[in-house]
């Protein structure tokens, strides 16, 4: 079982669905897709729906997220987010704040959904290393759409498979916290970031849908998209969606009609 990173982590739908109907035909093949429907956690406002569709070690992902804090020091909000595990496969409850600062803070939120299994990077690394990459980062702004097909390691397609990963997205308006927390770093995991950054906003198990084993759209490994935001160096980010069209279908009506 491999080592898990400290960062276990970091931190109405409102997209285009135009780009749904637009995006290219690809070729269909059988999968097992699991769904995660995110709530919002630590008053974040947030809301989506993530699908996750296994074909062997290769996994794909698409997500709706919208409500979720929209600038970071003027520029667009970036939003990481990662597949967590190997904690008890949930989402934490507001007693899950040891300190009392007001905000379940990701290390705080460990022991429900565990650590990183996987970062949901728009291009390249997805591993725990990526974990802060704001360049790379799940999406930008308020409300996005991520896809992007790469190939999970075995231990956290294990974890998947035993319903035990959970969606965590990261990231508050720090207006929204306690004068308390609007002063606190993001140590143990990182100094350099305040914890509004890295706090959870959004989470939500996965689990099996009725739609396993249905036709679902294949893309490039290693292709990623969500919204692009304008940046001054560090958050910039770029990229159109690509969603699969045709065997899709289905997937794209479920995420659509979550997003009305």
């Amino acid at each position: 079982m491999k080592k898990r990173s400290a960062m276990l982590l970091v931190p109405a739908l409102a997209l285009g669905m135009t780009a749904f109907a637009a995006a290219p035909a690809m070729a269909s093949t059988n999968g097992t897709t699991y769904e995660a429907q995110l709530h919002a956690l630590n008053h974040s406002g947030g809301t989506g729906v993530a699908m996750v569709t296994l074909n062997g070690n290769k996994v794909t992902v698409d997500a709706n997220v919208s409500g979720l804090a929209m600038k970071f020091s003027g520029n667009a909000y970036p939003h990481v987010a990662h597949i967590h595990d190997m904690g008890s496969g949930e989402c934490p409850a507001v007693s899950a704040d040891k300190n009392g600062d007001g905000v379940v803070s990701t290390p705080e939120g460990a022991p429900a959904y565990g650590g990183i299994g996987a970062t949901l990077t728009t291009s390249g690394d997805t591993s725990p290393k990526s974990a802060l990459d704001l360049k790379r980062a799940f999406g930008m702004g308020g409300s996005f759409a991520y896809h992007r097909t790469f190939t999970l390691d075995a231990a956290t397609l294990a974890q998947v498979k035993a319903n035990n990963a959970v969606i965590v997205v990261h990231g508050l308006d720090p207006a929204s916290l306690s004068k308390r927390a609007q002063k606190e770093d993001s140590s143990p995991l990182t100094k350099a970031l305040p914890l509004a950054a890295t706090a959870p906003a959004l989470c939500g198990p996965l689990h099996p849908t009725q739609m396993s084993g249905m036709p679902t759209g294949a893309a490039a490994t290693g292709g990623g998209t969500s919204q692009t935001g304008t940046d001054a160096g560090l958050l910039a980010l770029g990229g159109g969606l690509a969603l699969a069209g045709g065997a899709a279908l289905a997937l794209r009506r479920r995420l659509v009609k979550t997003a009305r």
